[in-house]
């Protein structure tokens, strides 16, 4: 999208609403955000009711392109700026102790704070809008904890509605590019260490560090989108290897089960529904979220998902994926008979 085609009197109108404390869903490259003033804890707590989100777990903040970092963070490693440097603006968080000035309502009470800024043009121009460049927007996905991030604005409204109080501005900035929430890297205690894979790749990390992040230890700061169960369509969804697929679907089918299925891979596979994705990591992860949400509006009693490839470059779709079908192997077990 080119800053022709931005639509300014809704983003300054959006920027408004911001200042006035509402939340404001709006486009990133990765997914949608429900955004509200990050310095104003009212706002903040009202992006925990919308989504029925806990209020221990974490939302990242989203700063404009040149703001300083340091007013958010106590402080900033040479390996933080080395990677800001090779990644911002663009789908990188970032997570530092956090400054003393800034509430703990974005941290989930911690004493940390995420910290990513986004290259989507219309979440650009909103930040460098809101407050004049000066502030920062708490944006977790725009959809109701736990389920599918929204890639698109007409998801964010099927997740809200029209009823929805607190979610009554929606800007449009088209599909997102990426399709995938940030790739998380810890840093607030002197090593970086990697929460939540993501588009930018642990090989991508390392090739700018010069190691490889650390893996989390109990110690890790809480981050969003890392608990067992998320990211989640209502349908349940299961994980199937490629060899194993006509069986598995063969064997629901029989049973009178309705299955969707989501596949990357040619054959003749049977099912009531079916949606092919790409077997290049970026594709397949632009579109998953879609592909997702599609299948679950086909009334299917299980969406069967093919085991995407291994390796660094589908470790976020292989981490989104394994979260949304962490019961895989209970769900296939209790599928009742037709």
């Amino acid at each position: 999208m080119s800053d022709h085609a931005l639509d300014w009197p809704a983003i300054r109108d959006a920027a408004r609403r911001l200042e006035r404390g509402e939340l404001v869903a709006f486009p990133t490259e990765t997914v949608y955000g429900l955004g509200a003033d990050a310095e104003n804890p009212h706002a903040v707590a009202d992006i925990y009711e919308a989504k029925g989100r806990p209020s221990t777990h974490p939302v990242i903040v989203h700063i404009p392109t040149g703001a300083e970092i340091g007013y958010w963070a106590q402080t900033v490693p040479d390996e933080a700026r080395k990677l800001m440097a090779a990644f911002w603006p663009g789908p990188l968080t970032l997570i530092f102790k956090r400054a003393e000035n800034i509430p703990a309502a974005v941290s989930g009470g911690q004493d940390s704070i995420g910290i990513r800024c986004p290259s989507h043009p219309v979440a650009q121009a909103l930040l460098q809008t809101f407050r004049q460049g000066r502030g920062g927007i708490a944006a977790p996905s725009a959809n109701k904890f736990g389920h599918v991030s929204p890639t698109t604005a007409q998801h964010v409204r099927d997740e809200f509605g029209t009823g929805d109080t607190l979610v009554q501005c929606v800007l449009d900035g088209g599909a997102s590019e990426v399709g995938i929430e940030s790739t998380i890297i810890d840093l607030s205690r002197g090593q970086a260490v990697l929460l939540r894979p993501g588009h930018i790749s642990s090989d991508d990390i390392a090739a700018v560090l010069g190691h490889a992040p650390l893996v989390p230890d109990a110690e890790a700061p809480r981050a969003s989108g890392t608990l067992e169960s998320h990211y989640a369509p209502r349908t349940p969804v299961v994980l199937v290897d490629s060899a194993q697929l006509p069986s598995i679907l063969a064997a629901l089918r029989a049973s009178g089960s309705r299955v969707a299925l989501m596949h990357y891979q040619d054959g003749d596979l049977a099912a009531d529904a079916t949606y092919r994705l790409s077997a290049q990591a970026s594709l397949y992860a632009r579109h998953l979220y879609g592909a997702l949400r599609a299948l679950d509006r086909t009334h299917a009693d299980v969406i069967v998902v093919e085991t995407p490839p291994a390796g660094a470059a589908w470790n976020g779709v292989n981490d989104r994926l394994r979260r949304a079908a962490h019961d895989s192997v209970g769900i296939l077990s209790r599928l009742p008979p037709r």
